[in-house]
């Protein structure tokens, strides 16, 4: 009788098979009864491993090459995949893996014929894994966004987004309060632009100042745009789209009268725990923009998006998307920016911004509003600390990318612009 492999190594399988094979987004399959009945430290375990896999299986495929006479089923070469980058890249013993991933192998009807294979070909690259894994070319992204994104940057910069996606995310915070003393009682830096950054963290609900609500979890750029934005104490605040809730705790903590406006049910619950959790207040309100009417001292819009510029933290994105739906995705921007405006006061301001390195989504977006439309783009509002003035485009909006601050651990990718009303 064959042995099972571990728990996490199997449930890492599974979501991968989910990514590559069924087109699924992590977040998709880390709700389903299979992934949520196992232990904690199994799924933070598995979710790391999956990661890794999607990040660096490109690796493990260079050293596969020469000892598979010919292409195995995907099933199997999920398995190798993850064998190597386990021990490659994650320092996993050579030994116990591979006796895992047999162990894989010989669990489903789909891989069972190729238990001799998978124990022959990963004790023999697991050597060559563990003397040269840093030494591999870093994983490319796919041709369907490794194309536009070098037409529009270069390839140089697209290296370095490469490296910045392969390397993963640190964990980053944004105080509710003095950014300096949560820095200290976490251990964290203090990143020039205020976020607060964790290098091995660990499970974010133990550390000090979560219980008590001093901060919350959000990437150093995407806490950007309410900077941008500038809220004052007394100002009433349109966030649309504000699931999970990160910049509308933002806006609140700076004493603005905030709406949260999102159409997701559920995902607005999650604003409501977030502010419950820092004490913080906004007005929550399910709603279709397009729906919508007031008027307001600032908007801010944080658009759907690609997510393209998120990639460095779900490396499930590059294999679950293919390019299909981005051109619809801008045309629901556009409508989405001239709705916006609508609700802004004369003399407002909407805050246009989306988590995308693709520049149709960005820049192009702003260009064509600043011609549909009476408006002028406030450069002076991009002038932050850490913000590096070559950062701010032609049409005067800001461009962030993965490989910015790398020897720092990056940021996301992101383009934001301050639009003020006429």
């Amino acid at each position: 009788m064959s042995q099972s492999p571990h728990p996490a190594r199997a449930a890492a399988l599974k979501l991968m098979e989910g990514v590559r094979e069924e087109g699924q987004l992590l977040s998709e399959l880390s709700g389903e009864d299979w992934f949520t009945s196992l232990a904690p430290a199994e799924k933070a375990r598995a979710q790391r491993l999956a990661l890794e896999t999607l990040r660096q299986g490109e690796r493990a495929d260079r050293l596969l090459k020469p000892l598979l006479q010919k292409a195995p089923p995907e099933p199997v070469r999920q398995i190798l995949r993850l064998g190597l980058v386990e021990i490659g890249a994650l320092d996993g013993a050579a030994h116990g893996v591979v006796g895992d991933m047999v162990s894989a192998a010989g669990a489903s009807n789909r891989t069972r014929g190729f238990k001799g294979m998978v124990n022959a070909v990963l004790r023999k690259a697991s050597v060559e894994a563990e003397a040269n894994w840093g030494k591999l070319p870093v994983p490319q992204l796919p041709r369907w966004l490794r194309k536009p994104l070098t037409n529009a940057y270069g390839n140089s910069a697209i290296q370095g987004v490469e490296t910045a996606h392969m390397r993963g995310a640190p964990l980053d915070l944004t105080a509710k309060g003095d950014a300096a003393a949560v820095a200290e009682a976490v251990g964290g830096e203090l990143l020039p632009t205020g976020t607060v950054r964790v290098k091995d963290a660990g499970q974010v609900s133990a550390m000090p100042g979560f219980e008590a609500g001093d901060w919350w979890v959000q990437d150093a750029a995407a806490a950007l745009p309410v900077k941008v934005l500038a809220p004052k104490a007394g100002e009433r605040i349109l966030d649309l789209c504000a699931a999970p809730g990160g910049k509308t705790m933002q806006l609140a903590a700076a004493g603005a009268l905030v709406t949260a406006l999102d159409s997701s049910g559920p995902r607005l619950e999650r604003v409501a725990q977030n502010l419950e959790r820092t004490g913080l207040k906004a007005d929550i309100l399910e709603s279709d923009i397009f729906e919508h009417a007031g008027t307001y001292d600032a908007v801010l819009l944080d658009a759907p998006c690609s997510a393209t510029g998120t990639i460095r933290r779900h490396a499930d994105l590059p294999y679950a998307r293919d390019g299909g739906g981005i051109s619809e995705l801008i045309d629901l921007q556009a409508r989405m920016i001239d709705h916006a405006l609508k609700l802004v006061k004369p003399g407002g301001r909407l805050v246009y911004c989306t988590c995308s390195l693709i520049p149709d989504e960005g820049e192009v977006q702003v260009e064509e509003a600043l011609a549909r439309h009476e408006l002028k783009a406030d450069t002076a509002a991009l002038e932050l600390p850490g913000i590096d003035p070559e950062w701010i485009t032609e049409e005067g909006g800001l461009r962030l990318r993965p490989d910015y601050w790398l020897k720092k651990g990056g940021m996301d990718g992101f383009y934001m612009a301050c639009l003020l009303k006429g």
